[in-house]
């Protein structure tokens, strides 16, 4: 006796089922991409806010430590355009994120991408070596400066190469989110180790500047004079 058929099981074996979500696969492929795209463009206000306000209150520490962390910036320049690219030392401080964030799950796939450790690291010593050789913390701080950058750099490019990035919304949403995420992040560590550094006020200069370009641009867009 042969078997009933279903117009599912039909659907399928035609081929026609197949075909629809092949289709359907890069169209919702590139819906996800045009959301990300967008809201990529809604940060790019908070990357200028968060800049200026890092930078504003970031003029407030000391010499030293200004000096210190952008000679850790430049260095880490030099070396990586013109020495010894760096992307190894990144990749080792990916898998430590990794093995950290292997019992937490949910963000074992954004967490080393996001957090930049050896700038973690580089802020825990300085508080050590604070407490037990002073002399030598400056160093950390240089070390600060040349592992956020090496953090920055890494992550853009990791973001840049991956391939079908439907108009870039990966690298633009992702890296304009990570870029935000380390300087809070670089903010709150200063806030610590620097009595002139007020995370408070960086925040709230950050989020006024950000306000600002967003009242501006609609006021062009939508309010006629």
């Amino acid at each position: 006796m042969a078997r009933s058929v279903s117009p599912k099981e039909e659907l399928k074996d035609s081929g026609a089922g197949g075909d629809f979500i092949a289709e359907s696969q890069p169209k919702g492929k590139r819906f996800f991409a045009l959301i990300k795209f967008i809201l990529g463009i809604l940060l790019l206000p908070f990357v200028y806010g968060v800049s200026l306000g890092f930078l504003n209150e970031f003029s407030q520490v000391g010499a030293l430590v200004q000096k210190s962390f952008w000679r850790g910036v430049c260095f880490f320049v030099v070396l990586h355009l013109f020495i010894w690219e760096l992307t190894p030392i990144f990749a080792k401080g990916q898998k430590l994120l990794e093995f950290l964030f292997v019992f937490f799950k949910p963000l074992l796939k954004i967490g080393p991408q996001l957090v930049p450790i050896f700038t973690l690291f580089s802020f825990l010593f300085y508080g050590v070596a604070s407490l037990l050789v002073p002399e030598i913390k400056m160093y950390f701080i240089f070390a600060a400066g040349a592992t956020i950058a090496l953090h920055l750099t890494c992550s853009a490019k990791s973001l840049r190469s991956r391939q079908k990035d439907f108009l870039r919304a990966n690298y633009l949403f992702g890296f304009s989110f990570i870029y935000i995420f380390n300087l809070i992040l670089l903010g709150l560590c200063l806030n610590f180790i620097s009595a002139n550094f007020s995370f408070v006020d960086f925040i709230n200069l950050s989020f006024a500047k950000s306000q600002a370009i967003f009242y501006t641009v609609f006021k062009q867009l939508f309010v006629v004079s």
